[in-house]
């Protein structure tokens, strides 16, 4: 399946979204994630609340597109958007409006899942306990015993990579995964070892190197990193590219006041804008900057000429280069559309 849908996405990406569904729970299913894992992810492709009852034992279990367990209380579900999972387990998406165009298929696949979760009968389930390893909010000890449960061992380093639900993975490899909550939504996180520099999913960010105990830093510079993807040019990013800079990004509160960032959308407003910054921030020199876009050097010395006005800075005279770099990053951050769920083909009527 995962080889079908490179191919398709590779002819057709805009056309592959439902194999994009099964995909996605394919690989969920192989992970062994829980419930909630499974609901969490058909919440995100649908673009809204999902939800689950068991019957025996008496269970109800709704988690919102970012998530979260859904705080308001179970609506009446049109029976066209429910399905029963077998032996007294139901599934539903709670939609508002029409039917969109994957919504059967995600119910189908969510109601698969569901039965072959809950059909297992296995003695244990240590999905949690990823979760509990990347919260920083819990005690290092407990971070530590989460650890040891999914077969990591202390003293030796790993890293998280971070990808949406939908994100295509043509090779899998194997390591403890579940779905995370973030404020971005659910995010499929997987532990590798840290001599992992790089994954086949795209789009995928992927961590720094840290031991158990800091895998949580790992996590957060992984999310960085996956939001700095721009596919199809850019699929997967890697945070060691950006040494020290990737951890003050991690941990910036969202929405924190930057004036620089105010100018770099500035300049972002010209249409020779984004290229320009882009070539200017991986260049030393006027000349390597117009090499890296492609354009004239006199080119380069007109929009520079424009870059340092507004700016009120020159980006390649002292720390004019990390302020423009940081800001730069920050902006790309702050417009990132990459976890944005590509936008479902309607199919026509009697095709």
């Amino acid at each position: 399946m995962q080889e079908l849908l490179g191919r398709i996405a590779r002819l057709d990406p805009s056309a592959s979204l439902g194999l994009r569904v099964i995909a996605c729970f394919d690989e969920l299913m192989v992970g062994n994630v829980n419930t909630r894992a499974l609901l969490a992810a058909a919440a995100s492709l649908a673009g809204c609340v999902a939800g689950f009852h068991s019957e025996t034992p008496a269970r109800t279990v709704r988690i919102d597109p970012r998530g979260h367990h859904a705080a308001d209380a179970r609506p009446e579900v049109d029976p066209a958007f429910q399905q029963d999972a077998s032996d007294g387990l139901t599934v539903w998406l709670e939609r508002n409006g029409e039917r969109q165009p994957n919504d059967a298929i995600v119910l189908e696949r969510l109601a698969l899942a569901v039965r072959m979760r809950h059909g297992r009968g296995r003695e244990s389930d240590h999905r949690r306990d990823l979760s509990l390893l990347l919260d920083p909010e819990v005690d290092v000890q407990a971070r530590c015993v989460s650890a040891i449960t999914l077969g990591l061992r202390p003293g030796t380093r790993y890293r998280v990579v971070c990808a949406p639900l939908f994100a295509v993975w043509p090779e899998h490899p194997q390591g403890p995964e579940d779905v995370v909550a973030t404020r971005f939504g659910a995010i499929h996180a997987l532990v590798l070892p840290a001599s992992a520099h790089e994954v086949a999913a795209v789009p995928s960010g992927v961590g720094v190197a840290t031991e158990v105990e800091d895998l949580h830093h790992s996590f957060r510079t992984a999310l960085v990193a996956l939001r700095l993807c721009d596919p199809p040019a850019v699929g997967s990013v890697l945070a060691d590219d950006f040494g020290g800079l990737i951890g003050l990004l991690a941990d910036a509160p969202d929405g924190s006041f930057q004036p620089d960032v105010a100018l770099v959308d500035a300049v972002m407003a010209y249409p020779w804008g984004a290229e320009t910054l882009s070539s200017v921030v991986r260049s030393h020199s006027l000349r390597q900057a117009a090499r890296e876009a492609g354009v004239h050097h006199s080119t380069m010395q007109s929009r520079l000429e424009t870059v340092n006005a507004t700016l009120g800075f020159d980006p390649f005279e002292g720390y004019g280069r990390t302020r423009l770099g940081t800001a730069y990053l920050v902006w790309r951050l702050r417009h990132s559309r990459v976890l944005d769920l590509p936008a479902p083909i309607a199919t026509p009527r009697g095709s």
